[in-house]
């Protein structure tokens, strides 16, 4: 059902046990306010990434809103998700800036270009999956290729934390970071699930108190990308802001050199997606595998639309399935609501300049936290499907994947044709795992020496377990 929801009972009270299905509502006062907390839930990653990527989070949280009514429409209102902000993309376009000349116009449009063209590779990936089934998913990217790709997209970006952002204010970024950590910790509930929002937020004001107590900064300026003396916070531009109006918006510029470097951003999405809608279906008890081909898309055709237009990649968000596991309440009227309210905050372009002038040295104690989680989200993907490294045909090429992305090692292909840190890595992690067990299925080899002089591979699959 897309639309045209029953009420669940009285519209006020679950009783014990009870859950509000996808198809159903409770009073539109209390959706009202559900859909309210879901843009809460979602809104801290939601806006950060895009400043990390460079991007308008005026127009990331305007298009989140536009993806998830397009979502919902896809999938025929069977799964109830909300699309923020992917931080998928965040090496790859760290990347593109760094060789096609940083924080420029005409480096936006290039950034946008690729984005636009994996998002269109990825609603084609979800076509394939609704005509032939997820299976053919788990042969290709099986969990060991998976589990990489994801953690070197996650800890490819350390450089970034140590070169760019850490620099511009090294203690607010370890007030930051430590403030965060705290958040995240010690509060179990919704403050907890808004920790990185709150770090942030604490953090921002931190910056403005030091400039009133100890004067300007002498540090790295990113903007001018040498070290001067200046405000950690400038609210110029949200001075010059309106309050009602349209993103800046621009056109894409598609170069296949910069869709190489953001195509491993690929394999994530496809395995967050696959992942986050059968927690979905887990939790509201429905079969969803005739639907994950459309989740997916969704998520492709939604992504395709905001960088067309100059917005950010998206993706399905865990941070609202955690609010969904706590209320209890999966209607998907709730996401429409959160999602109107989203397109109303894209509107005021003096947010979105309040969210850009948020100081580096605060970004730099964030990311450190969200990278790292991003990364250690590879290994949750090994140990949850039991991934045999004492086989090395996983451990050989999955190894030396991690190490190019962390490095970054760049390869030059060409005069002009760079491969560099993440894409690189995932070329090797995702070809030598394919290529390894082509030549030992032909050879007979199953097994290959083990430097520990561990136990060899026992099988080159690996056990997969569901959930």
């Amino acid at each position: 059902m897309v639309a045209g929801w029953t009420k669940h009972g009285d519209g006020r009270h679950l009783a014990p046990g009870e859950v509000v299905r996808p198809d159903e509502r409770l009073s539109w006062p209390r959706m009202a306010g559900f859909g309210a907390q879901h843009v809460i839930a979602m809104f801290g990653a939601t806006f950060v990434f895009p400043l990390v990527m460079g991007l308008s989070p005026n127009l990331a949280i305007m298009f989140s809103g536009i993806a998830t009514i397009m979502f919902l429409l896809i999938v025929k209102g069977k799964i109830p998700s909300y699309l923020g902000t992917s931080a998928s993309f965040v090496g790859g376009v760290v990347s593109i800036r760094a060789i096609f000349g940083g924080d420029t116009p005409a480096v936006d449009a290039i950034v946008t270009g690729a984005i636009l063209v994996v998002g269109l590779v990825l609603a084609l990936v979800g076509v394939a999956i609704h005509y032939l089934g997820v299976q053919v998913i788990n042969r290709v990217f099986p969990p060991v290729v998976t589990g990489a790709v994801v953690m070197l997209i996650g800890f490819g970006l350390a450089y970034v934390v140590a070169d760019v952002y850490w620099p511009q204010d090294q203690w607010i970024a370890l007030i930051t970071m430590v403030v965060t950590f705290l958040i995240i910790a010690l509060f179990k509930g919704f403050i907890g699930r808004i920790g990185i929002l709150l770090g942030l937020v604490i953090g921002f004001a931190l910056s403005w108190a030091a400039d009133r107590v100890f004067g300007n900064i002498t540090a790295y300026n990113a903007a001018t990308g040498a070290v001067d003396t200046h405000p950690r916070v400038s609210f110029a531009g949200v001075a010059q802001a309106d309050w009602i109006g349209l993103p800046d918006m621009h056109a894409p510029d598609i170069r296949f050199s910069a869709v190489l470097l953001v195509l491993p951003a690929l394999i994530a999405l496809v395995a967050e997606n696959v992942g986050h809608v059968k927690a979905v279906g887990e939790m509201t008890g429905t079969d969803v595998d005739p639907y994950l081909g459309r989740a997916i898309i969704g998520d492709g055709a939604a992504t395709a639309v905001a960088s067309a237009f100059g917005g950010s990649p998206t993706t399905t968000y865990a941070e609202n399935i955690g609010v969904m596991a706590a209320t209890r309440v999966y209607s998907t009227a709730a996401y429409y609501i959160a999602a109107v309210i989203a397109i109303l905050f894209g509107l005021c372009p003096k947010f979105g300049a309040l969210v850009a002038a948020t100081p580096g040295g605060v970004l730099g104690g964030i990311t450190v936290i969200l990278y790292g989680m991003i990364g250690l989200l590879g290994a949750k993907i090994w140990i949850e499907n039991r991934v045999d490294f004492s086989n090395p045909i996983n451990m050989i090429p999955i190894g030396a994947g991690i190490i190019l992305a962390i490095g970054p090692v760049r390869h030059m292909v060409g005069p002009k044709f760079p491969l560099e840190g993440i894409a690189f890595g995932t070329i090797v992690v995702v070809g030598g795992y394919h290529l390894l067990r082509a030549l030992s299925g032909r050879t007979g080899t199953a097994e290959l020496p083990v430097p520990d002089g561990g136990p060899g591979a026992r099988d080159g699959h690996e056990k997969e377990t569901s959930g």
